[in-house]
C-alpha cells in the first residue's frame, strides 16, 4: 500500500459476535469503499459488559483478521463500540468568556465550553463518549447551531452528553489494546448504527434508532438535526434463544437454530411441524410453540422501548418513525410488529450505497460497524499511516480523543 492510502475501520464489539468493518477512503472526496470484513463469535461479555478480556480480545483478533486478509490492509487503529445499559445521555449547559468583542471563536473556544457543560453534570466515575451540542448562545443571540468564526465575548452551550462508566470503557481499550488495536475513540454502539442508516432529512423530522443486538437493545432519538437522548435496555435475541430453550425444551444451539430458520412475527393460517437438523440430530417442534415464545419476549422488548421513546418525550412523535437495527431485526415481519406496538412508522435498516466489497455488509447486524467505520473515516486521525502490527503503541493517550473528534458528531451525517 502506498503512503498515501488512508483507511477507516470500526469495531463494534457485541456481546455474542465482534464485527470489523475496513475502509479505504477516496483521497478527493472522503468516500469511503468498503475492503474488508470481518465476523468472529464473541465470548467474555454480558449484557454488553465485559466480563473476561481474553473472550472478547480474542474475538477482536479473530474478526480483524478475516477482514485484513480481505483488504490486505494491517489495522493497526480503530473506532470501537461500547454498550450496556450503564450508557447514559445527560442534558447540560456551560458558559466561557472568550475574550474581547472582536473575538473570533475558534475550536479551542468550543472544546473550553464542552469542558464547563461536563463539570458537575456528570459523576467523576463516567466517562464522556460525546458532547452533541444542540445550540449556542454567543453574546446573547440565540440558535445558533455552528459559531466557528464569529465574533463574541461570551459564548454558551446546551448540548447532550453522553456517557458511560469509567470502568467498563476502560475495559474495551484493554481489550482493544490486547489486539493490538489502538483506538481513535470508543462511541456508544447506537450511535454508530444511527450513523449508518440515517439520512439527514429523518434527522431534522425526528426518528429513532432501535438497534436490537444480542444482549442489548439501544434507542437512540433524534430531532431537529440533533442526538435527543440515548437509553440501553438489557435484553436482546441472545433472550428469545433462552425462552425458545426453556419452552422447546431443548438446547440453547438447537433454539438458535429455530430462531433463525424459522422465527417469524408474520401471522401463519397453518402450524405445521417444523423439523430441524443441528448436527446429526434431527428435531421436530410445533409451530405455535414458537410463535407463541417469540412474540411474548419481542411484546416485552417493545414495550421497554415504548417506555424509553416516553423518557425521551417522543413516544408517538417522531414523523419519521423508526429504524430497526441488529441482528434480531431480520427476524420477518419485525417492521409491522414495531409499527403496531409503537404507533409509529418502521423499517428496518441496512447500510447501502458503498462500493466494494459492501454487499458482505447490507444486513442491519452490520450497521453499528459500519457506522463506526464512518467515523473513524471522518475523524483528524484517519491518516492511518501502516505500521508494525506488534509494535509498541501510546494506547490510552490516543484513546481519550473521543471527544474532540466526535463533538460535531450530528453534523457529520450525510443525507
Amino acid at each position: 500500500m502506498q503512503d498515501s492510502s488512508r483507511y477507516a475501520v470500526g469495531i463494534d464489539v457485541g456481546t455474542t459476535t465482534v464485527r470489523a468493518v475496513v475502509g479505504h477512503v477516496d483521497p478527493v472526496n472522503g468516500t469511503p469503499t468498503i475492503v474488508g470484513v470481518g465476523v468472529a463469535p464473541n465470548g467474555g461479555m454480558r449484557k454488553g459488559i465485559i466480563t473476561n478480556l481474553h473472550g472478547p480480545a480474542q474475538a477482536i483478533d479473530a474478526a480483524l483478521g478475516e477482514a485484513e486478509r480481505m483488504s490486505g490492509y494491517e489495522v493497526n487503529e480503530a473506532t470501537v463500540s461500547v454498550n450496556g445499559s450503564h450508557i447514559l445521555s445527560t442534558k447540560a449547559d456551560g458558559m466561557i468568556a472568550v475574550g474581547m468583542m472582536d473575538h473570533e471563536i475558534n475550536a479551542d473556544d468550543l472544546a473550553r465550553v464542552e469542558g464547563v457543560a461536563t463539570v458537575g453534570k456528570i459523576p467523576p466515575n463516567r466517562e464522556v463518549l460525546q458532547v452533541v451540542p444542540h445550540s449556542y448562545i454567543l453574546d446573547g443571540q440565540q440558535g445558533i447551531k455552528e459559531p466557528l468564526g464569529m465574533s463574541g465575548s461570551r459564548l454558551e452551550i446546551d448540548a447532550n452528553v453522553v456517557s458511560a462508566l469509567t470502568p467498563y470503557v476502560q475495559n474495551v481499550e484493554k481489550v482493544a489494546e490486547m489486539a493490538t488495536v489502538r483506538s481513535h475513540g470508543i462511541v456508544a454502539a447506537g450511535l454508530g448504527a444511527a450513523k449508518a442508516v440515517l439520512k439527514e432529512a429523518q434527522l431534522e423530522s425526528g426518528v429513532a434508532v432501535v438497534d436490537l443486538g444480542g444482549a442489548t437493545t439501544t434507542v437512540s432519538v433524534f430531532e431537529e438535526g440533533d442526538l435527543q437522548y440515548v437509553g440501553v435496555v438489557p435484553v436482546g435475541g441472545m433472550n428469545i434463544t433462552n425462552d425458545l430453550a426453556i419452552g422447546l425444551k431443548t438446547d440453547p444451539e438447537v433454539a438458535e437454530e429455530v430462531k433463525l430458520k424459522h422465527a417469524s412475527l408474520v401471522k401463519r393460517e397453518n402450524h405445521e411441524p417444523v423439523h430441524i437438523k443441528v448436527n446429526t440430530e434431527s428435531y421436530e417442534f410445533d409451530m405455535q410453540d414458537i410463535d407463541e415464545i417469540v412474540e411474548a419476549r419481542l411484546e416485552e422488548i417493545f414495550e421497554s422501548v415504548q417506555k424509553e421513546l416516553k423518557k425521551a418525550g417522543s413516544a408517538g412523535k417522531l414523523p419519521s418513525g423508526v429504524v430497526l437495527t441488529g441482528g434480531t431485526a431480520n427476524m420477518k415481519g419485525i417492521a409491522d410488529f414495531a409499527k403496531d406496538r409503537l404507533g409509529l412508522a418502521a423499517r428496518v435498516g441496512k447500510p447501502s450505497g458503498f462500493g466494494g466489497v459492501a454487499d458482505s455488509v447490507t444486513n442491519p447486524e452490520f450497521a453499528t460497524a459500519v457506522g463506526l467505520m464512518l467515523l473513524d473515516a471522518e475523524s483528524d486521525s484517519v491518516g492511518h499511516k501502516h505500521v508494525a502490527k506488534h509494535s509498541s503503541v501510546d494506547f490510552k493517550d490516543a484513546a481519550k480523543k473521543t471527544t474532540g473528534m466526535l463533538n460535531k458528531f450530528l453534523s457529520r451525517f450525510k443525507a
